[in-house]
């Protein structure tokens, strides 16, 4: 199968190209004309020229592929208010379906976000079935733009987009040149965070995550979602093995009242007093206060998912890819 990867200069966009490749299919890079492609000197593809907000270039980018796997799905860096956030990151993600609706596309992965899954009142592992029934209450930019996105996607796939969601879990691996998930690791290993709001989470590294958006390419059912995880596990647990791989000493425990306040004085510097991006950011705490085991036995079930990295080696390699790109004191 001929498959694009859009976002392969990103952690789980370069992580799915290396997956295609082993997969034995073809591979074609749709990219900005700015994007650095040294960045993919481990891949042999062919490229294509296109921007998400270019209609008739993505078109032409995917008139000689049989399926797209679109990783550059919009992501918060900088603080914006919500409504800002979502609007962005639906009017990018139109203007890609209307150029998949003018394509002969066999299956379209989107890359969803596990944050969009509702947290079950109960605490045992959420799955592909626990969505909102309306927009969250929570309005979290991060956690809205996600929400929309993800409904955006399914009102596509009824209106007969071959739309499939592949939802990884909390990912980190190598190619995090953001850095986004790995914020966290980074900030361990530099002491440069103020602590962690305690929580679950599961974790899955980025190699098994874009293998499982490879199979959603190849066996998911237009219209479906399918959870790919790794390890369910607490945020003790995690920051422990992180600070053990980094030889650091472990941060402290902060209520999530208290994160919000940090994030709230290190966003006001940002925008008033033009300092740093936050450390404490909305999407880190969305991400914080929105943390649960999950279960992705339908992507096992239906795809033969498997995911092939403990949770050890997968902070192991993201760490060394850190260090050895500079982000690591």
């Amino acid at each position: 199968m001929r498959i694009a990867v859009i976002g392969a200069t990103g952690m789980i966009g370069h992580h799915t190209a290396v997956s295609v490749l082993e997969r034995g299919h073809d591979l074609t890079i749709i990219h900005r004309a700015s994007s650095n492609l040294d960045k993919l000197n481990d891949l042999t593809f062919h490229s294509a020229i296109a921007d998400l907000s270019d209609e008739s270039a993505l078109i032409d980018a995917m008139t000689k592929v049989d399926a797209v796997i679109n990783c550059a799905a919009p992501y918060p860096i900088e603080p914006i208010p919500w409504r800002e956030e979502v609007t962005g990151s639906l009017s990018a993600m139109d203007c890609f379906y209307r150029a998949c609706e003018q394509s002969d596309l066999k299956k379209i992965v989107y890359l969803g976000g596990a944050i969009a899954l509702q947290k079950r009142k109960n605490g045992t592992p959420a799955d592909e079935r626990d969505e909102y029934q309306q927009a969250p209450s929570n309005k979290n930019p991060y956690l809205q733009a996600k929400w929309a996105m993800d409904e955006q996607a399914i009102r596509m796939a009824k209106q007969g987009l071959p739309i499939v969601i592949g939802i990884p879990s909390m990912t980190f691996g190598e190619f995090d040149y953001g850095p986004s998930t790995g914020q966290l690791l980074v900030g361990v290993a530099n002491q440069s965070l103020p602590g962690y709001v305690r929580g679950k989470r599961n974790v899955i590294y980025a190699g098994d995550a874009g293998l499982g958006l490879v199979l959603a390419c190849e066996k998911g059912q237009a219209g479906e979602r399918y959870l790919f995880t790794g390890t369910n596990t607490s945020m003790d647990e995690l920051i422990a093995i992180m600070s053990r791989i980094s030889a650091k000493p472990k941060l402290k425990t902060l209520p999530l009242s208290v994160a919000k306040i940090v994030s709230s004085i290190q966003t006001f510097k940002y925008k008033r007093l033009k300092g740093d991006l936050p450390k404490v950011s909305d999407t880190a705490i969305a991400v914080m206060s929105s943390g649960q085991f999950l279960d992705g036995s339908k992507a096992r079930k239906e795809l033969g998912f498997e995911a092939t990295h403990s949770l050890d080696e997968t902070i192991e390699k993201a760490y060394k890819w850190f260090v050895d790109n500079g982000y690591i004191n």
